[in-house]
């Protein structure tokens, strides 16, 4: 690459590949955009994430995966009432000069082997035959091959892995944008989105021969990553009102909820079987210092893992999904007042002293447009996502590296 450009061989040879590298990175990066909610991506492309590559040429639209976790509670019917569950029991476009070349075209020396050649460098470092080797055969499609001008699995291995370092060096510029609370509520939401408590967490992580300060660096790569993705992609990318209106139009039956749900949280202050009346005093209070301390915006997940005694105060007292009819009537009859988002009055039941949160409630009918406007934005803007990341890289990141294949 000369004058911030690639030569022509090498921009011919990168051009071929480009669609390729940049839907493959959109498919890897959704993973981070979904909300990592499934755990910390660590790497720019997942293992599975190498699958899309094929798939580039009939499409560059990827949408970020949803996240699924079960709720951590149970479902009994109203006729089971078991006790675990008292509620359901009712930069600038010119780079600077070129570092030395560490490799050129010229054949390898007789007796070099074959997968210590290098095949492509960015900014001058060399990337090797055996690296692209190992990053295919980690994503699934191992290259039999040494003769990477005539296989298209690596040519299309090789300008993924350079897509990967080029936003490898563009990541580096967050590393002052992260702070320690970012991190650590990133961990929690990953704790509570595998319904552990702190100690089984730690326990797990530690089984897995992660330390917590590892695990504390990829979160901040996560986020990082994150942040970039956001500002060079998606911020860019605008959904006027009327293809929000068109999608909801063509996809009715996607916002149309047949069956009424309940999603609850709760916090339990537990009794035992015939309390007595100064332990019901005493829970009552209790019961009425932290419905205040809700009322007042104390985050109900906190409160739940400080003051619950069910068994959901692990989860920050989450609850998921229900029927009506599988709720007790007790809990029924206060929550279905309420408004997502507000909180109960103290509950009594057999079990002791309930505070519920009624998070979301879903009525028969077609949800109107605008309380469905930002998941829809947030949908198309997924799918413009990689013909933003293509321009991105080809247009932008190219130009500020030196870029060159040598196969």
């Amino acid at each position: 690459m000369q004058n911030g450009k690639l030569s022509p061989r090498a921009a011919a040879r990168c051009a071929r590949g480009a669609a390729d590298v940049a839907t493959a990175l959109v498919a890897s990066l959704g993973i981070v955009l979904a909300g990592a909610v499934s755990g910390c991506s660590v790497d720019l492309l997942k293992p599975g994430s190498f699958d899309t590559f094929k798939q580039a040429a009939a499409s560059s639209t990827v949408t970020a995966p949803s996240a699924s976790a079960s709720t951590g509670a149970a479902n009994p019917s109203r006729a089971a009432k078991p006790a675990p569950n008292p509620v359901t029991e009712a930069q600038t476009d010119e780079p600077p000069p070129p570092p030395a070349p560490v490799a050129s075209d010229e054949p390898a020396e007789p007796g070099t082997p074959a997968l210590d050649r290098v095949v492509a460098s960015v900014d001058g470092d060399p990337i090797t035959m055996r690296e692209v080797k190992d990053f295919a055969a980690q994503h699934g499609q191992p290259i039999q091959t040494d003769d990477f001008a005539s296989s298209d699995a690596a040519k299309v291995a090789v300008k993924a892995l350079i897509g990967e370092k080029l936003l490898e060096q563009e990541v580096k510029k967050y590393d002052d944008k992260v702070d320690d609370a970012q991190i650590e509520k990133y961990i929690q939401q990953l704790r509570q989105d595998k319904h552990m408590s702190d100690v089984e967490f730690r326990a797990q992580l530690q089984a897995s021969g992660m330390s917590y300060d590892e695990l504390r660096k990829r979160a901040r790569l996560d986020i990082e990553k994150a942040m970039m993705i956001e500002q060079e992609v998606r911020a860019k990318i605008d959904v006027p009102d009327t293809d929000i209106k068109a999608y909801y139009d063509t996809h009715k039956e996607d916002f149309t909820i047949t069956k009424e749900r309940l999603k609850l949280a709760q916090i339990l202050i537990a009794l035992p079987p015939n309390p007595t009346a100064a332990q019901v005093s005493n829970a009552q209070k209790k019961a009425d210092m932290i419905r205040a301390r809700a009322a007042k915006g104390g985050d109900f997940g906190d409160l739940a893992r400080v003051y619950s005694d069910d068994e959901s105060k692990s989860n920050g007292g989450e609850l998921g999904w229900f029927a009506p009819s599988d709720v007790m009537d007790q809990i029924l009859a206060a929550v279905e007042p309420l408004k997502p988002g507000e909180i109960s009055a103290p509950i009594r039941t057999s079990h002791g002293i309930h505070i519920v949160k009624l998070e979301e409630h879903e009525v028969p009918g077609l949800v109107p447009l605008n309380d469905v406007k930002a998941p829809i934005r947030a949908q198309l803007v997924d799918q413009q996502s990689g013909a933003q990341l293509e321009k991105w890289v080809e247009s932008d990141l190219v130009k500020q590296h030196y870029v060159e294949t040598m196969y």
